[in-house]
């Protein structure tokens, strides 16, 4: 897959392709769906599958600080997601002031017409693109009309009744439910990072971690999960579980959030291994304490529960294969 950073990186061997347009925040199943229809027309077409995304996205640029709605991947990991769905090429537009001030029929000669050549184009009913979100659908289809592209809108992907969207795993992801999410994502959630030197406080209580900065501006989980770690050298068949908190530190006066992981059984230096996290399932809020001592218990406590649903886990999956 290849990655073009900018419109000023695009090539005329760049042109000629299928496309869709959006911030595939998560690849959930609505838009692997979507990725499923372009695929079946780049097929047809011969032509290659080009995803056009945002970095930052359009909603981070214009919120205050904070304010931005949870990512649920960061550019490394949808990247890594949109690979395993057939994707040719990912266009990732630099949104900044000059972009965000872009005419709609700019944006369609620059980028679609003389940049990419779409032959075909998917987008949903509600796009809206251009200065002031002047842009839309309708545009596009008369766009296309003119210079020889088809317009179509997305297929709606439903589970349990309602659409599948980013906002919607959000929410089931805040409010701790990870399997519900799982359901709209087709897989389980995962957040990845290198592990980095921390303060070292965990081993001072007999529970070393491995600290993952998470490169986002808000994170959609908060709190301790019993998690499962992928990626480790030499660990790629079996994930390692383990217990992670995920948050500001509070009782350390953390002022950046971070994920830190305890892995069970496990004593081998990981500094600068890329690694993912798969989280299993929620087990408290993350809370402040007024002392060390008090911190250490509860981390006993959320390990020894984070232990048993393994090991009830593994006792149900022996059962099934029996």
């Amino acid at each position: 897959m290849e990655l073009i950073r900018g419109l000023y990186n695009l090539r005329p061997r760049h042109r000629g392709c299928v496309a869709t347009i959006g911030n595939f925040d998560g690849v959930h199943l609505g838009h692997q769906a979507v990725l499923g229809q372009l695929s079946d027309q780049a097929d047809e077409l011969g032509l290659p599958l080009v995803v056009i995304t945002f970095e930052p996205y359009p909603q981070e640029f214009f919120a205050q600080a904070g304010q931005s709605p949870p990512r649920l991947t960061r550019f490394r990991e949808k990247l890594q997601v949109l690979r395993r769905y057939g994707v040719d090429r990912v266009l990732s537009l630099g949104f900044d002031q000059v972009l965000s001030q872009m005419s709609a029929e700019a944006f369609i000669d620059r980028l679609l017409v003389n940049g990419l050549g779409v032959r075909y184009l998917v987008v949903g009913d509600d796009f809206r693109f251009g200065h002031r979100r002047q842009g839309d659908i309708a545009m596009l289809r008369t766009a296309g009309e003119k210079h020889g592209f088809k317009v179509v809108e997305m297929h709606t992907f439903e589970v349990d009744g309602a659409r599948v969207s980013s906002t919607r795993v959000r929410e089931a992801l805040g409010a701790g439910e990870l399997n519900h999410a799982a359901q709209l994502l087709g897989r389980s959630y995962r957040m990845s990072g290198r592990v980095v030197h921390g303060d070292q406080r965990g081993r001072t209580i007999g529970f070393p971690t491995a600290n993952i900065h998470l490169h986002r501006r808000v994170t959609p989980l908060r709190g301790v999960y019993a998690v499962e770690m992928l990626g480790l050298s030499g660990d790629a068949e079996s994930p390692l579980k383990g217990v992670a908190n995920i948050g500001h530190r509070p009782t350390v006066n953390g002022t950046r959030c971070q994920l830190e992981v305890h892995l069970f059984d496990f004593d081998r230096e990981i500094y600068g291994e890329y690694v993912q996290v798969e989280f299993i399932k929620r087990l408290r809020d993350e809370k402040r304490f007024d002392s060390f001592p008090e911190l250490k218990a509860q981390i006993e406590r959320d390990a020894a529960q984070a232990r048993i649903l393994f090991e009830t886990s593994n006792d149900s999956g022996d059962d099934e294969a029996a």
